[in-house]
């Protein structure tokens, strides 16, 4: 059933985000930063933690949950090292997927040629 609820939670997100693509004039660098914020709000005030309780990595894996884990970040680091923590301790939670997304770009641009499209 986890896997079930996942599905269901990451499609759910991926639709939200289908439909925003579909049906308005946003573009998807629009979308993605949507998406990134909406996850930082709804992590501040807590209420994402819920929907990870559902939906496990259906959850955490898209844009909203990267947007969740910089808020918790943030947060936990400014309750240990005070405002400066603002602006590390979102970074510092996310460093790992912020450095797996740069490594598997640039191997992806090494090994395929880029084009632009035409």
């Amino acid at each position: 059933m986890e896997f079930f609820y996942a599905f269901v939670i990451g499609g759910a997100i991926c639709v939200i985000g289908q439909i925003l693509m579909d049906t308005t004039k946003l573009t998807p660098a629009r979308i993605l930063v949507l998406f990134v914020t909406m996850g930082v709000a709804l992590g501040a005030f807590g209420l994402y933690d819920k929907v990870i309780e559902i939906g496990g990595s259906g959850a955490t894996i898209p844009l909203i949950g990267f947007g969740n884990s910089l808020a918790k970040g943030a947060i936990k680091a400014v309750n240990e090292n005070g405002l400066v923590g603002a602006f590390t301790g979102g970074i510092t939670a996310t460093a790992g997927g912020i450095t797996a997304a740069i490594v598997f770009g640039y191997l992806m641009a090494v090994i395929f040629t880029p084009k632009t499209k035409s």
